[in-house]
């Protein structure tokens, strides 16, 4: 490996190397501009200049590999008056707009521009200006800020799959531009905005809010899907102003999807901040304990069996679980997490989790998809999909709906019988994978359909020693915790559809909706219904009983991802009005009912947690599960296993409230919106 000297340290690194890179290592910083670690080299901003002994001039150290024997400084005068220099030409034309813009604060150029630049300019010429373009309704732009660093346009080429970002013209005619001048059509759309190093591309639903350290921030775990992307949240007084993702490459690396990033207005419209019960037709406001007398009066008397619960997709593993607690109490074997009806396997953990791991598809040779639409159901995890695609010698194949994964795949059309009856094995893999969607499992086949996937993964080679290539994508961030917890029915209990139907029949007089929202509620006819949740979505709209809860930034909470890792949230904001934490309002109902919990604080739930299952205490580690055989035989039926989710901006009651959600659906789901290539 080569040995060179940085500012008098010696180091050894692998050859290719970069100077900068070298450098780093070392914990030698060099400013940059348009390098990043994750996108391809481009050496265009030259703020990276460096003093290399006996080269004729300085090296942009983001483009030169290290060599043997190379003496490198990065603080000799020689490199400073290069980086000055390259920061003069940069402020030529760049705006003096710092006070209004929404970079200010966190800016790479202004940060730089005082270590570097003068305190006066010698250009006298008129600035060029650059007209705006519009690029959807997440991202703002003032072009004229632009220093043409192009990482942008590498992120939408590279990472995003989405090559609609581009320069046209050369010198000072040059401007970064979407081709077509429209909206930048990719669901990762927004880490464009954390990218750019100078205010030219800005967050549209967060501009003018507020400065950087006005904020409270927060670090927490984004539930708009199961990834469990690691967040931190932005807050002003009791307001969500913004999300942002923080690095952790085990699970989404730096990059966050739109949805989680801009729904978080949706925290602001149509909140339940006070309990409800319907009086005479309609829900009228009412005091918790005028509230919890409707419930207990209800429940007085009715057999366990009559009662049910179904939990949401957002919701965390502490209430859940308090949840769990309460209906067994009452004797009630009818709970279910389940809320499309998948027919996940509770009893072996292997055959609902991503087993191989968000980061383990990075040691995969082949990938086959049923059912699924990673780029909807979770972004983030398909821009890693395209990262080990773009390394070359990985054959994806498609089993279900033809659409644009951002890589080329094999498509075998929509019918997963005809797949089983003569499954095609991925040619000569040796770590091949198979992902296992929602649009498959929620079928009324699913079990027969997780019990063939088993064994094509099985006789593929997927599973083996040392690798676990059986993988299910859930859509759902609270999914993987509630059936690790136990959240699903009893001996003799009911699940999903049974509740439905036996509501519908009236077998079941109260259903205890947690957060659900996705369920068909013109299925439960005249059952007596308990919603507990943040908006007033569909639940609450059928509820005789409206209790108000947290939303996931309200509250401390455990979720766990569709790889079996657990994660921790923590609260940024306080509910509004007289909501609470949910377990909270669990528990104060169990006393009312005679059935007081076990449990008075987060320590204690969490306690109780670690009790029911071990893994809740094994906080950001993926515990390997133990592969047995699961899912039933049985017939597969002709048809289509199209991904649950037809609009990924609107999955969830935050989402759906969302005004920037609504803009997003306008844009890229109605496509009515007709562009001109103008500003806004």
């Amino acid at each position: 490996m080569p040995k060179l000297t940085i500012d008098g340290i010696a180091v050894e690194v692998p050859p290719n190397t970069t100077i900068l890179q070298a450098a780093e290592s070392v914990g030698v910083e060099i400013p940059r501009f348009c390098y990043h670690d994750r996108l391809s080299i481009a050496g265009n901003c030259r703020m990276c200049l460096v003093d290399v002994e006996k080269s004729p001039k300085p090296v942009a150290s983001c483009a030169m590999p290290v060599g043997e024997g190379m003496v490198v400084h990065t603080k000799s005068d020689r490199a400073n008056k290069a980086r000055g220099g390259v920061m003069e030409f940069l402020l030529i034309n760049h705006p003096l707009d710092c006070p209004i813009c929404d970079q200010g604060g966190e800016c790479d150029l202004q940060d730089q521009a005082m270590a570097y630049g003068f305190d006066r300019g010698r250009f006298h010429e008129n600035k060029r200006a650059v007209k705006d373009k519009y690029m959807g309704p997440v991202i703002e732009t003032v072009m004229t800020r632009c220093i043409h660093c192009t990482r942008c346009v590498r992120f939408a080429t590279e990472v995003a799959g989405v090559p609609q970002l581009g320069a046209t013209g050369r010198g000072e005619d040059m401007e970064i531009t979407t081709y077509l001048e429209g909206a930048l059509a990719s669901e990762m759309s927004g880490n464009v905005v954390d990218l750019c190093p100078v205010g030219a591309l800005t967050s549209k639903p967060y501009a003018f809010n507020a400065r950087p350290w006005e904020l409270r921030k927060t670090e927490s775990v984004d539930v708009m899907d199961a990834v469990g992307t690691n967040i931190r949240v932005d807050a002003r007084g009791r307001t969500v102003l913004r999300v942002l993702p923080r690095v952790n490459e085990d699970v989404n690396e730096e990059w966050l999807a739109d949805k989680s990033r801009h729904a978080c207005d949706g925290l602001r419209y149509q909140r339940l901040d006070q309990p409800y019960v319907r009086v005479n037709g309609k829900l009228k406001a009412a005091s918790w304990d005028e509230t919890f007398a409707v419930i207990v009066g209800k429940l007085s008397g009715i057999n366990g069996s009559k009662v049910a619960a179904i939990a949401g997709d957002t919701v965390d593993a502490e209430s859940m679980l308090a949840l769990k607690d309460l209906l067994t109490a009452l004797g009630s074997p009818n709970l279910d997490c389940r809320q499309d009806g998948a027919a996940l396997d509770p009893t072996v953990r292997a055959s609902y989790l991503f087993n191989s791991t968000i980061a383990g598809i990075e040691q995969a040779d082949a990938l086959v998809i049923i059912g699924s639409n990673p780029r909807k159901e979770a972004p983030v995890l398909n821009a890693r999909i395209r990262k080990r695609y773009l390394k070359g010698n990985f054959q994806v194949t498609v089993v279900g709906d033809a659409v644009d994964l951002t890589y080329k795949h094999k498509h075998l059309g929509n019918d997963l019988a005809a797949f089983f009856q003569s499954p095609e094995a991925p040619a000569g893999a040796k770590n091949p994978m198979i992902i296992v969607g929602m649009g498959a499992l929620s079928r009324p086949d699913g079990a027969a359909i997780l019990a063939a996937a088993r064994a094509y993964a099985e006789a593929i080679g997927a599973v083996k020693d040392g690798w676990n290539g059986f993988n299910v994508l859930h859509t759902a961030a609270a999914r993987v915790g509630g059936l690790d917890l136990g959240f699903v029915p009893g001996q003799g209990g009911k699940d999903t559809r049974g509740i439905l139907d036996a509501a519908g029949k009236g077998e079941i007089e109260v259903v205890y909706l947690l957060g659900a929202d996705e369920i068909d509620t013109a299925k439960l006819g005249n059952a007596f219904v308990i919603y507990q949740g943040h908006h007033g979505d569909r639940g609450a709209h059928r509820a005789d009983v409206v209790l108000p809860g947290a939303a996931y930034t309200e509250k401390d909470g455990t979720y766990v991802n569709t790889e079996g890792r657990v994660q921790r949230g923590l609260r940024a904001v306080f509910p509004p009005g007289d909501a609470r934490e949910d377990w909270t309002i669990i528990r104060a109902l169990s006393e009312k009912l005679g059935k007081t919990l076990p449990y008075d604080n987060m320590a204690q739930v969490r306690a109780r947690l670690n009790f029911v299952n071990p893994l809740f205490g094994t906080v950001d580690k993926v515990q390997p599960a133990e592969w047995k055989a699961f899912g039933a035989a049985g017939q597969i039926s002709s048809g289509s296993a199209s991904s649950p989710i037809t609009n990924y901006y609107m999955t969830d009651p935050i989402s759906r409230a969302s005004r920037t959600m609504a803009q997003c659906t306008e844009e890229f789901v109605m496509g009515s919106k007709q562009k001109t290539g103008t500003h806004g």
